[in-house]
């Protein structure tokens, strides 16, 4: 692993004020690398760098814009498996994982944003009455996208590849410059990131990397008035204090922050694909992740052979290293985050909750692992029920008919991605439309890597991925003029 690595500041490697900290592997509890601590002064450097560089990338033609993004995803293809496994170190996710939706999904991100998209559409011309605006005529119009500046990137620590990509790719791809500020637990991938856009060619200033494990390092950024807007991917703690700041001054904001995806099972649902889905809770970043299928809302028909092929799925799936080809669940990201996730699990037992799988911390020497955890007969008032927990623990309510299943999946702080299983496609397509979530996954936990992505309520404010990454980007500017 690199150690020392130096901050990224208009476009130059420069020694960190702050000095270094350890990076710790969740698997090995080793070291895993040193990474920076920005100084506040570094970060607003950073910030004054993207400002300057804000004018002339703004003018580049979009052509040249997405060369650059696109040599960038060659070479962080190139790289794979060298970035995957520094991924893996700082992360704990399994190998698998690092290679295909971290470093892979980045690498897609960066070529998707690689393809040049209009910019301005017409607007129908309008005729318009003689009056105090002037004489009768015929106005024509045109929107344009512009970008708009400097953009802070607050970053989180599951997946900091896809996430950094998706935030940097789209803002670049539109003009904007970025000031990059990684997750503390895992900051090393994002400055890989930066090395590859380095080499692509992206000119200083454009691109810059802070990180700290100082929340004034974060700050620094949110607050810095070279700063036009904000995009966050993190908790809804955290995404409440930087609204605030930014709507002093009337900043832009694209805010992805905590989930407790419903996932409503019906009598009539393939139970092996409703299990398959859930699962992935279990498995995929070990319950890192903020779509994961949580709290099932279990019809009572299907409610006990649910509660028991789930547990039969939390006890199978393999718990250990995760370079070990078969490993399907890897560590939590810290120890801290180990205790708190067993916490929770605790805390279920105190409130009533049936503990059928998991509850115990895994035979493991080494490692902040969690055992894979069902937690069943909960009731939605649960703090468990409705408080995000993060970790591989799911937990099962029971309901009786279609009108108290969308009662109870809506009754939540939250509404980020919900799911709906049935045979029925009609009814689950007529439940899905009244579910108060940014998606909804009918009979699947996969995503259209096109479709919006964002949130309802405490999930979030905005919409990215795909076109509607270059709309979040943007501002859009109406030119008018006679006809």
């Amino acid at each position: 692993m690199t150690a020392g690595q130096a901050l990224f500041v208009g476009g130059s490697w420069v020694e960190p004020e702050g000095g270094h900290y350890a990076v710790v592997d969740p698997a090995t509890e080793e070291t895993a690398g040193w990474a920076p601590e920005a100084s506040p002064g570094q970060v607003r450097a950073a910030c004054a760098a993207a400002r300057e560089a804000f004018g002339p990338w703004s003018r580049t033609a979009p052509e040249d814009r997405a060369a650059i993004l696109g040599r960038a995803a060659d070479l962080i293809r190139r790289d794979l498996v060298a970035h995957a496994e520094v991924a893996r170190a700082e992360t704990g996710a399994t190998t698998g994982t690092a290679r295909g939706m971290q470093v892979g999904v980045a690498a897609a991100r960066f070529r998707r944003y690689a393809r040049v998209e209009p910019a301005e559409w017409a607007i129908p011309p309008q005729i318009t009455e003689a009056g105090p605006m002037g004489r009768a005529g015929v106005l024509g119009a045109l929107a344009v996208r512009q970008p708009v500046g400097v953009v802070a990137c607050v970053t989180s620590y599951n997946n900091p590849w896809a996430n950094a990509a998706g935030k940097v790719a789209p803002a670049l791809a539109m003009g904007n410059t970025v000031v990059v500020k990684p997750a503390p637990q895992d900051p090393l991938s994002v400055y890989r990131m930066a090395r590859a856009l380095e080499a692509a060619g992206v000119p200083p200033g454009v691109v810059n990397v802070v990180s700290g494990r100082s929340t004034g390092v974060g700050e620094a950024a949110v607050e810095s008035p070279d700063v036009d807007m904000v995009s966050f991917t993190g908790s809804t703690a955290v995404g409440r204090r930087i609204a605030e700041v930014c709507g002093r001054d009337m900043r832009r904001q694209l805010m992805e922050l905590g989930g407790k995806g419903a996932a409503l099972v019906f009598d009539d649902a393939d139970l092996a694909s409703a299990v398959a889905g859930i699962g992935t809770t279990f498995s995929f970043y070990s319950g890192q992740i903020c779509t994961a299928p949580t709290r099932v809302l279990a019809q009572r028909g299907v409610y006990d052979r649910l509660v028991g092929q789930l547990a039969a799925c939390a006890r199978r799936v393999k718990v250990g290293d995760p370079r070990e080809p078969d490993t399907v669940v890897g560590p939590v990201i810290s120890a801290a985050h180990r205790d708190r996730v067993e916490s929770y699990v605790e805390l279920g037992r105190k409130e009533g909750a049936v503990v059928v799988a998991g509850g115990e911390r895994p035979d493991v020497p080494v490692g902040f692992y969690v055992a894979p955890t069902l937690l069943a007969d909960c009731t939605n008032a649960m703090r468990v029920a409705r408080e995000e927990i993060f970790g591989p623990v799911v937990v099962v309510i029971p309901f009786d008919d279609e009108e108290e299943g969308i009662a109870l999946a809506g009754d939540s702080d939250y509404g980020l991605i919900d799911y709906v299983w049935s045979g029925d496609v009609a009814r689950a397509f007529r439940v899905a439309r009244r579910l108060r979530a940014g998606g909804v996954g009918i009979n699947t936990v996969g995503r259209n890597m096109e479709a919006p992505f964002g949130g309802f309520r405490k999930s979030g404010v905005g919409r990215d991925v795909g076109s509607y990454a270059l709309h979040a980007y943007s501002e859009v500017q109406s030119i008018v003029w006679p006809g």
